[in-house]
C-alpha cells in the first residue's frame, strides 16, 4: 500500500499552492517532512472552512499518522471533485441532488454525512449605521433583487425608525463561483416569494443575480468586500462576519419575528425539522417557530461507500467520528450550531456503512 496519494488535474495546481500553506497547519517549506504519512485530500464548501480547519489541527496532535488537507474551492468544487475521484472526500452546503447521485460510479457508492450547520447572515456597511438594521423579508429580497437601490429607501426607514439611514447606493456583494452559501441562501428567498425561482433568478449553488451585483469567490470574499465597500450588503457564513467584526441584520422570520443570529435562534431553526430521511439530506428553506433563525443549513462531508484502499476507509472513520464527538463543543465555539443528538446518531449509523 503507498501511504503517499496524488491529485489529479486542475485541483492538483489548487492544492498546492492552497492546502500546504492554509490547511496543514505546517509552513510550505515542511509540508513535505513526512513523506511516510497517510494523505487525506478533501475540497469543497466555504461554509465550514475556518471548522474543518480546526478540526484538523486539533484531530493531528492525537494522530499524528494521518495528515489531512482541505481546500476551501466552494461547494460545486467539492461534488465535482468528489464525483472525478480527484479527492478523498468532497464538502458541500448543499447534498448532492438526484442528477449527481445518479453520476456516482456505482463501485464506489456515496454517503452523505451532515458535520455541523450554520447561518447565512445578511452582513453590511453603512455608514453611521454600526448595528441595528432591521430588514422585514420582502425587504431583503428586493434588495438582492435589485429593487431597492438606496438605503433611505421608505421600507427599510419604515422598518428602522430610529436609524440615520443614509441616502447612499446599495451595493449587493455575492458569489461569483459555485456555492452552497449560495443555495441555502436562493433556496429561502424562493421560500420567502415563489416568484423568485418561477420569474427570477432560480435556486442554486450559482445563479444570474439581477441589477448590478459585485460579485466575488467564496465567503471570506464576500466578507472581505462588504468591509471595504460603503453602502455593502452580502450574504454570507456567520463566523465569517464575526471574525471581521462585520455587523448583521436583524431578520424578520417566517412567524413575522425579527431574530438575530445565534445559538439560541440557530438551534430553534434545526428543532423546527423532526422527520430525518433516510439519505440525510435536509433543508431548512424557511424554518417554522417564533424564535427561529430564518436561514439555516446543514453541510455535508461527502464519502465513498467503498474505498480502494481501506487504510483510507480507516482514517476518515475515526476523524469523522472524532468530528462528531470531540469536534461538537468546538463547532459552538466558532460560531456554527451543533448538531442535534439525534441527528448525531443517524450520521454515525451512515458513517458505518463505509468501508
Amino acid at each position: 500500500m503507498k501511504a503517499k496519494r496524488h491529485l489529479t488535474g486542475k485541483l492538483a495546481a489548487v492544492f498546492a499552492a492552497a492546502t500546504l500553506t492554509l490547511f496543514s497547519g505546517q509552513p510550505a517549506e515542511s509540508a513535505t517532512a513526512d513523506d511516510a504519512k497517510l494523505t487525506i485530500h478533501g475540497a469543497g464548501a466555504t461554509f465550514p472552512q475556518p471548522l474543518y480547519q480546526r478540526w484538523i489541527q486539533e484531530y493531528e496532535k492525537t494522530h499524528p499518522e494521518t495528515r489531512f488537507t482541505y481546500a476551501g474551492l466552494g461547494s460545486g468544487a467539492g461534488v465535482q471533485g468528489f464525483l472525478a475521484g480527484s479527492i478523498d472526500f468532497g464538502a458541500s452546503d448543499a447534498a448532492m441532488n438526484d442528477a449527481e447521485l445518479a453520476r456516482v460510479d456505482p463501485e464506489r457508492g456515496v454517503v452523505m454525512l451532515p458535520m455541523t450547520a450554520g447561518m447565512v447572515v445578511l452582513a453590511y456597511n453603512i455608514p453611521d449605521v454600526p448595528t441595528g438594521l432591521r430588514l422585514p423579508r420582502d425587504v431583503y429580497l428586493d434588495l438582492f433583487a435589485g429593487r431597492i437601490r438606496d438605503w433611505d429607501h421608505p421600507r427599510i426607514r419604515d422598518a428602522n425608525p430610529d436609524l440615520d439611514l443614509p441616502h447612499k447606493a446599495v451595493v449587493t456583494v455575492v458569489r461569483r463561483d459555485s456555492s452552497g452559501t449560495t443555495f441555502a441562501f436562493t433556496n429561502h428567498l424562493a421560500a420567502v416569494d415563489p416568484d423568485w425561482a418561477d420569474k427570477g433568478p432560480g435556486v442554486g449553488k450559482l445563479v444570474d443575480w439581477p441589477g448590478i451585483a459585485m460579485a466575488v469567490p467564496g465567503n471570506e470574499g464576500v466578507a472581505q468586500r462588504v468591509k471595504i465597500t460603503d453602502g455593502a450588503i452580502g450574504f454570507m457564513a456567520y463566523e465569517f462576519a464575526q471574525r471581521l467584526g462585520l455587523p448583521v441584520a436583524t431578520l424578520q422570520n417566517k412567524s413575522g419575528t425579527f431574530v438575530a443570529p445565534g445559538p439560541r435562534t440557530g438551534q430553534a431553526a434545526l428543532a423546527s425539522v423532526t422527520d430525518i430521511p433516510a439519505d440525510l439530506r435536509i433543508y431548512l428553506p424557511d424554518p417554522e417557530g417564533a424564535d427561529a433563525y430564518p436561514i439555516v443549513s446543514y453541510t455535508w462531508l461527502l464519502l465513498s461507500q467503498r474505498y480502494a484502499d481501506p487504510a483510507v476507509a480507516g482514517a476518515l472513520k475515526g476523524a469523522i467520528t472524532w468530528g462528531l464527538d470531540q469536534g461538537q463543543p468546538i463547532a459552538e465555539e466558532m460560531g456554527y450550531i451543533p448538531l442535534p443528538e439525534v441527528m448525531i446518531g443517524k450520521a454515525k449509523e451512515a458513517l458505518a456503512r463505509v468501508r
